[in-house]
């Protein structure tokens, strides 16, 4: 089970024009949203990375506006455990469980939640807020990642797993954000 204290949501590579070449690209864009509102109002962290952003591009308005309070983490290497500056950042947090979302789920995605896995992180793959250009592609990454030891959950129930009650401000603000 996911736990406030011990997670860490991981955003990667929602970038430029290759965003918005993703399979059910408003889909993803709307789940990460929510994702990422959901976690700000339990108070967990956030890593965000970038890869090569010289030439893909940021973050699309969408997703950096709500993060417009920290900076993405530069990679030039597929999987973000591959970069010293996003290592630095994870082991600073000391937390065990990662949650995982972003494009191209073949690719950076299923790179990085592999490698966390073999480190001995607990990783999560949000399903609904991974994508790549192609479903098939999507749901490769999906089964490389299942196969290397990280689960898959989804948006409602990563956010009310780590809630585990139906009662509370937290609660309410949650409800509002996934209807």
């Amino acid at each position: 089970m996911l736990e406030i204290e011990t997670v860490v949501l991981l955003v990667v590579d929602i970038q430029g024009k290759l965003a918005h070449l993703m399979d059910k690209k408003e889909a993803l864009f709307k789940n990460v949203q929510k994702l990422i509102k959901g976690i700000r109002i339990l108070d967990i962290p956030i890593l965000w990375v970038e890869q090569n952003p010289q030439g893909l591009g940021p973050t699309i308005p969408e997703i950096s506006a709500l993060l417009s309070d920290m900076q993405p983490i530069s990679k030039m290497s597929f999987s973000s455990c591959r970069n010293d500056r996003f290592m630095q950042a994870l082991n600073a947090l000391d937390r065990q469980q990662i949650l995982i979302s972003g494009i191209e789920a073949h690719i950076c995605v299923y790179q990085t939640a592999a490698e966390l896995a073999d480190m001995g992180y607990e990783v999560q793959a949000v399903a609904d807020a991974v994508s790549s250009r192609c479903l098939e592609n999507k749901e490769i990454g999906l089964q490389r990642m299942k196969d290397s030891g990280v689960s898959l959950t989804s948006v409602e129930t990563a956010l009310f797993e780590l809630l585990k009650v139906a009662r509370g401000d937290q609660f309410k603000k949650i409800s509002r954000i996934v209807k």
